[in-house]
């Protein structure tokens, strides 16, 4: 079923970051599943985290999850970004939009999503929610792995007029560890395909997170895989059920395989900067596409082109916001505060 899929050994790594420290401000301000907006479907679920709520904010970041993944997998460090953020430039006052994407989270539960379960469809199902809502378009969207993908199909949709003479193209995308053009799986372990296979091969509801997790280490995977397979679980009355559509998910991920955004890159539209981040220690990169990444950051800008930009991320695997996240927000906060000008 999943025979395409790459395997990757960073999937031993945790996903989940955790939110324990104390914040001295209401971050957290709704998780709305749908759309209030009159004769509007369903839109995808989201959170907000701003500093201050009952202000108007001044600019807007979508963040975007990876696969298996939800919008709360980022929200420890988006709080720590909203800070540093309102640190170096108190005027500015940056809203983040958590989302589940289709199929994920919160977003899984949602009627509405019809097939294809792609890129394109993913990224539109962004559009929707911003109309839906009555929102300005975001400045800035931010993609980790899939989510990387998505934001640059966003952004490609927007420049070609696909949402509409409304739709404003973001001024900065932040593509997290995301290849991207194809993803090859010359070297695949087959890791991710055995993932898949056994999670499709349990019943739909099951007895406790403590018994996926057993059984998931009994057929030989490891503790912190198993035990990140485990977060991705949500109570159903005496049972537990996945917070994911598994096989529409597995048809996002093959879309994120094949998909190439290598056009867009190297004809950005103007205005618009793509900074991508590569975890140096992530096992997902062909030298190649670095050395391509490279000689377009370092091409001359023109005034009728956006531009790329290229940013290392030292000790850090694919999970860049739990390996190093103060890494993370060195690289990211600077550039945040040029894209929240107007």
């Amino acid at each position: 079923m999943a025979a395409s899929l790459r395997a990757s050994s960073s999937l031993r790594s945790r996903l989940l970051s955790s939110s324990s420290g104390y914040y001295p401000w209401r971050l957290l301000l709704s998780s709305p599943v749908h759309s209030d907006a009159p004769h509007q479907t369903e839109t995808l679920a989201f959170d907000e985290i701003q500093l201050s709520p009952e202000k108007p904010p001044t600019a807007t970041a979508f963040v975007l999850h990876g696969l298996l993944g939800s919008g709360r997998n980022w929200r420890s460090f988006s709080r720590i970004l909203a800070s540093e953020l309102h640190s170096r430039s108190p005027s500015d006052e940056w809203r983040m939009v958590l989302v589940d994407l289709r199929n994920h989270g919160r977003s899984a539960g949602i009627k509405g999503f019809d097939p294809p379960h792609n890129m394109s469809t993913a990224a539109k199902d962004l559009a929707d929610l911003v109309k839906a809502r009555g929102w300005p378009w975001p400045d800035v969207v931010v993609g980790h792995s899939m989510g990387g993908k998505v934001a640059l199909d966003f952004a490609e949709s927007c420049s070609r007029g696909v949402y509409g003479e409304s739709a404003v193209l973001p001024k900065q995308l932040w593509v997290l560890d995301s290849v991207p053009g194809q993803v090859l799986t010359d070297n695949s372990d087959g890791e991710v395909e055995r993932v898949l296979q056994t999670l499709a091969s349990l019943p739909s509801s099951l007895p406790s997170r403590k018994w996926v997790v057993d059984h998931m280490l009994s057929l030989g995977f490891s503790k912190s895989l198993s035990e990140w397979i485990g977060s991705n679980l949500k109570k159903d009355n005496d049972h537990v059920t996945w917070a994911f559509d598994l096989q529409a998910a597995i048809d996002m991920f093959n879309s994120y395989r094949e998909r190439s955004y290598w056009e867009l890159l190297e004809h950005p539209p103007k205005d618009l900067e793509i900074a991508i981040v590569q975890a140096e220690r992530s096992d997902r990169w062909d030298p190649d596409d670095v050395q391509r990444l490279k000689a377009l950051a370092k091409r001359e800008s023109k005034p009728d082109a956006g531009k790329v930009s290229l940013h290392v991320l030292p000790n850090s695997g694919h999970w860049v916001h739990v390996d190093n996240p103060k890494g993370l927000l060195e690289i990211m906060a600077p550039n945040f505060l040029s894209a929240g000008k107007n």
